[in-house]
């Protein structure tokens, strides 16, 4: 009984090494580019789906709710226009005259004439000096009139989407450093919420991306958890540097800028949050490819000295600062 399971157990462990071997974040470990990042600065994705069936790559909700807001109402007007511009058209294929209180002859002068009051048809406002006459006309303003309320019934839980979907302004510094930590040395960033809404229970995890060549000589992209001194806080109202001690355990042990350059390596931070006002879920993306390391610095202390007030004044764009100091 106890050979068998001394057995299970080093099958088990085996099983362990392997999986450890296997440790994927969901890039793949194929992915042997040493062109580009896995992670862009802005927190999205470096990949492209193609072959995407054309319903799926469409997806206008999620479309216009990530828009920036000057494109989604760039996006809202010209549909506004041109909407207006078909129904315009319809009312001239069926006839001016069926518009009463249009006085233009000429056809520029009848075309703004039906598309001001497609206008007011679709936003139900009906100034009244121009109405439709006839059954046809009458049929096709109603239905333009429904198209106008499901729509701005659209537009405005689009608008209502956007403003309650909430967006951490996380800043994060634009190098990472290879600084002097107690008596040996860290890799470390920092990061800072830029936006009023205050963020609990912060949770903060990085691995690290390379190539390494294989025993058959393949180049294969492996990805390694690092171990943080804090990897999460309950309030974050200041600044917060990550730090990772290099042990003789990490897998930045002995580590140098030739060995970082050519393993093609680059850090992959992910934050977890929660956001206060409305209590939902926040996350954020980021990652410092090789050539974003300082070897030897310290970051400069953020806070504001120069104030007198009672309160803790903290300069945010102090987040990138550093100065040179020598490793240990």
């Amino acid at each position: 009984m106890a050979t068998h399971r001394l057995i299970a157990k080093v099958k088990n462990s085996k099983l362990l090494e392997k999986e450890e071997e296997r440790r994927d974040l969901g890039f793949g470990t194929r992915i042997t580019n040493d062109r580009g990042r896995l992670i862009n600065s802005d927190g999205s994705f470096n990949a492209r789906r193609v072959n995407v069936s054309f319903w799926a790559w469409l997806d206008i909700f999620h479309r216009l709710t990530v828009l920036s807001w000057p494109r989604f109402f760039g996006v809202v007007f010209l549909i506004y226009f041109v909407v207006n511009c078909f129904f315009s058209l319809l009312y001239m294929l069926l006839g001016v005259e069926n518009l009463q209180g249009i006085q233009a002859t000429d056809m520029v002068g009848q075309f703004w004439g039906a598309f001001f009051f497609s206008a007011q048809t679709l936003t139900t406002v009906g100034y009244g000096h121009v109405s439709p006459a006839g059954l046809t006309v009458s049929a096709l303003s109603s239905f333009e009139s429904l198209v106008g309320v499901l729509g701005f019934a659209i537009a405005s839980g689009l608008v209502y989407g956007r403003f309650s979907r909430p967006i951490p302004k996380i800043l994060f510094s634009r190098n990472a450093i290879f600084a002097p930590y107690l008596d040996i040395n860290g890799w470390m960033f920092r990061m800072i919420n830029e936006s009023p809404t205050e963020l609990v229970d912060i949770r903060v995890d990085v691995s690290m991306s390379r190539l390494e060549t294989l025993p058959g000589g393949q180049r294969s992209r492996r990805y390694y958890p690092l171990k943080l001194e804090r990897s999460q806080v309950n309030f974050f109202p200041l600044s917060w540097t990550i730090v990772h001690p290099i042990v003789e355990e990490s897998p930045l042990y002995g580590a140098t800028e030739e060995s970082l350059a050519e393993s093609d390596t680059e850090f992959l931070v992910y934050v977890r949050a929660t956001e206060e006002t409305f209590l939902q879920p926040v996350h954020a993306r980021y990652s410092f490819r090789f050539e974003e390391i300082v070897w030897g610095a310290k970051f400069i202390p953020m806070f504001d000295s120069s104030t007198t007030e009672e309160i803790v004044s903290v300069d945010v764009q102090k987040v990138h600062d550093f100065e040179p100091r020598p490793l240990n």
